[in-house]
């Protein structure tokens, strides 16, 4: 009996150590833990040389499509969708004055694309970067990630107004690419900030292994804010989450050149190949935006504009190829409100008109969206409604739903 109470009372001591233990333990990580929608963890160096938050986010997405004929249904489509699934990284190295990004896409959108330019791998890698700060307001960016190209395809899809983006920036953005980037920021006055960004890059797009088939891709832009930096870096994020005071605007312009350019969409699209390799011409691509935003109103607006210097491929011989550069232009117009019980209405007006040569009728749509920001673009749930009219097709009806949830 005497035995029986002595091995009890060790067991129970154990225990009482282990759950002491697990409670130290507990209590350690929450003091290191940021909170819902800062990254899973932030870990530091010991001797503050480094840093690194890991971050998590995911999106699931439910579409419904409806195709008219003389205006009855001819067939409908519907699908649900691990829309994207990413992990993120990013901190310093060695100073805070230089700073790193990565960010891998892990569900079977974000991999695709795979071809013999890309080792027939999947693209996981989104953005592979270093930023640094060598010199006042001067930050230097060198890897892979987004060029400086049209608002609405800088901003993070996981900050998006509407559950996707615009059909401008389906059919004329110019997305991520392999390059050096120039930063540089300063004051006009207390208020009037000037942004300006140049880049070079490599024209092929992301995760390309087979080097530099054409000329490189020049990207500058410029932008202005009259009234100062937004809230939380809210002129690259949808919605008036912050609720602006004072009235805050930002303009602006990006121009692109891709220089003997292999793709129809410039860095993006299909390789125009002939009989003595690619067929290369001179690729420029125009975009003006602005955004505004006060008291839960925001108003987004971008124009879009795409030329060749000989847009139809041929062969040697001269003769066509059948691949045509996408040129043309396009007007997006997006607005929302947001209700004090983080409830928005949105409406977003797109139309994109291609030149003649392409062959391609102009199309116009318009969305309606609501939106539920749980916790703000971290925790949100979307749903919108668009009709699609194209010139001389059948139109469409389109129902989308998705969940987002960042980490």
């Amino acid at each position: 009996m005497q035995r029986q109470k002595l091995i009890l009372m060790k067991t129970l001591g154990k225990t009482i150590l282990v759950l002491l233990l697990c409670i130290n333990t507990i209590q350690a990580q929450e003091s290191n833990a940021p909170k819902f929608g800062k990254g899973l963890f932030n870990l530091v160096g010991q001797d503050n040389s480094w840093s690194m938050k890991i971050g998590a986010r995911m999106q699931f997405l439910s579409t419904t499509n409806w195709h008219y004929l003389n205006g009855d249904v001819e067939n409908k489509e519907s699908s649900m969708l691990l829309r994207r699934a990413r992990l993120k990284f990013n901190g310093f190295a060695f100073s805070p004055k230089l700073q790193y990004k990565i960010e891998l896409g892990l569900s079977n959108r974000d991999i695709s694309g795979a071809s013999e330019f890309t080792s027939n791998a999947p693209r996981y890698i989104l953005d592979a970067l270093l930023k640094w700060n060598f010199h006042k307001n001067f930050v230097l960016w060198i890897g892979q990630t987004k060029l400086p190209g049209n608002r609405e395809r800088i901003v993070s899809s996981g900050n998006m107004q509407l559950v996707d983006r615009s059909l401008l920036n389906k059919r004329f953005n110019i997305d991520r690419d392999m390059g050096v980037q120039l930063r540089h920021h300063f004051n006009l006055s207390d208020d009037f900030i000037v942004k300006e960004a140049f880049s070079i890059s490599q024209g092929e797009g992301r995760n390309v292994t087979t080097g530099n088939l054409g000329g490189y891709q020049y990207t500058a832009r410029v932008e202005l804010l009259p009234f100062g930096n937004f809230t939380s870096k809210g002129d690259y994020s949808g919605s008036d989450l912050k609720r602006e005071e004072n009235i805050k605007w930002a303009l602006a312009a990006s121009y692109d050149f891709n220089n003997n350019a292999v793709k129809n969409r410039s860095n993006q699209g299909s390789y125009m190949k002939n009989d003595v390799g690619f067929y290369e011409t001179n690729i420029t691509t125009l975009f003006v935006d602005t955004m505004l935003k006060y008291r839960g109103f925001s108003f987004m607006g971008e124009y879009a504009l795409r030329d060749a210097k000989d847009p139809i491929a041929k062969n040697s011989d001269n003769s066509v190829t059948g691949d045509i550069v996408q040129t043309g232009n396009s007007i997006n117009l997006m607005s929302g409100y947001l209700f004090k019980n983080n409830w928005e209405i949105s409406g977003r007006y797109t139309n994109v008109s291609y030149d003649h040569y392409v062959n391609k009728g102009a199309e116009n749509q318009y969305t309606i969206g609501l939106s539920k920001f749980i916790a703000g673009h971290k925790l949100k749930i979307q749903s919108d409604l668009s009709y699609l009219d194209v010139l001389g097709k059948n139109n469409q009806l389109m129902y989308r739903l998705q969940v987002d949830i960042h980490f």
